[in-house]
């Protein structure tokens, strides 16, 4: 739909839309061709061919334009069992990865709409769109995500809700910024996560209300002090390298999927966790340190006494996640590890200060200068901060 004379980019096109009519139940899959095989497949070229991102983003716009409901009636069995594989999909169950779409040959448009939301929203877990074109995207999210407009039974506003707060993400951090292309898992996380919200990439009080049921009593993340206590129990305090070196990225990876779904791996590299942890503090919704502060640690950042207390004045929550973070960072920052770890109280700064504070301005230069004021602003605490206070709370 996108003009172009570049004939390669006009081919991909047609591939994708096929691909997208495919995965909506549009287009009659081939021989074969799995649920997997096609969002994988969309998802990968997507990543890889920037110039493709606003056409793929525009024909999942086109396909759920004026795509109302219509009940298959003399469909039967072959209706339901459309139902049970998106169900299946919706509620992470084994069913769908042996269905293949060649089994039911028709297009219920309920679906149809469902299915091409569902995938707008897993595009945007991996690539944003173009500048030029996020503004129209974000405008037609915004469209659907009233509840009043959902069409009998299909809670469409859910998907723009999602798809609206994924793209105001992937917008801030740009792709992935992974070498590997798109996993099958973390394509099933993305879609998972879509009716049942993930400890990454939320605010903080969207942490804090997930664990409510099975932690109450918590004040902290629970991801939050399991990862830290993972790192010192692997004995990351005495591993060369600690936060500096990255863990093995399908490990890291597989961590992460089970930790949202509140288990741990067996692992014995310290650098996994903690290659986690930081992930975890970068993706926040909401940085550790609100922007409402930036300006303010930024001017004081080697001022001990002024930056003590801007730790004070933080929101209560803020107060005590980055209060245990600066009391954890502490600990490697000791004589006795930094010795070993090569991490003193400046290199753990370095690591840590772009997870906990975030530049609102877009001008280069002004971001290369506040990043040593970040810095500076970390080791500052991390030298002065008492944080005996955090004693205890969990």
């Amino acid at each position: 739909m996108i003009t172009t004379t570049d004939k390669s980019l006009k081919r991909d096109a047609c591939e994708v839309f096929k691909l997208i009519q495919t995965y909506m139940l549009d287009h009659k899959a081939k021989n074969g061709q799995t649920y997997e095989a096609v969002v994988l497949d969309i998802a990968t070229r997507g990543w890889s061919k920037p110039a493709l991102r606003d056409e793929l983003y525009i024909q999942i716009c086109r396909q759920t334009t004026e795509n109302p409901k219509s009940v298959c009636e003399s469909v039967g069995s072959c209706h339901s069992l459309i139902q049970w594989e998106i169900f299946s999909r919706r509620n992470d169950c084994k069913v769908s990865s042996m269905l293949k779409w060649t089994e039911y040959d028709v297009n219920s448009v309920g679906e149809s709409l469902v299915l091409g939301w569902e995938l707008m929203a897993v595009c945007l877990s991996f690539f944003p769109p173009s500048i030029k074109f996020q503004p129209y995207l974000e405008g037609y999210i915004k469209k659907h995500q009233s509840s009043s407009l959902d069409p009998p039974d299909l809670k469409i506003s859910q998907y723009a809700l999602v798809c609206g707060k994924r793209l105001e993400q992937i917008s801030h951090k740009g792709a992935a910024r992974s070498l590997r292309k798109p996993t099958v898992e973390e394509i099933e996380q993305s879609r998972i996560q879509i009716f049942r919200p993930s400890m990454f990439g939320n605010t903080l009080e969207e942490v804090m209300t997930l664990q409510k049921k099975r932690y109450p009593n918590y004040r902290l993340p629970w991801i939050q002090t399991t990862l830290s206590e993972t790192v010192l129990r692997l004995n990351g305090a005495q591993t060369e390298g600690i936060f500096r070196v990255p863990g093995d990225v399908d490990e890291i990876n597989t961590m992460k999927m089970k930790i949202d779904q509140w288990e741990l791996i067996a692992c014995d590299d310290p650098h996994v966790p903690a290659s986690l942890l930081k992930q975890w503090y970068r993706e926040l919704f909401e940085p550790l340190i609100p922007a409402d502060y930036y300006e303010e640690c930024i001017t004081y950042c080697n001022d001990a006494d002024a930056a003590v207390q801007i730790v004070k004045n933080l929101p209560d929550l803020n107060r005590l996640v980055f209060s245990y973070l600066i009391r954890f960072l502490q600990v490697f920052a000791a004589e006795e590890n930094c010795a070993v770890t090569k991490m003193d109280a400046k290199n753990l700064a370095m690591v840590m200060a772009p997870n906990c504070l975030r530049c609102t301005s877009e001008d280069p230069s002004v971001i290369f200068e506040n990043t040593r004021k970040e810095m500076a602003f970390i080791q500052t605490l991390i030298q002065n901060l008492n944080t005996s206070y955090m004693e205890g709370i969990v």
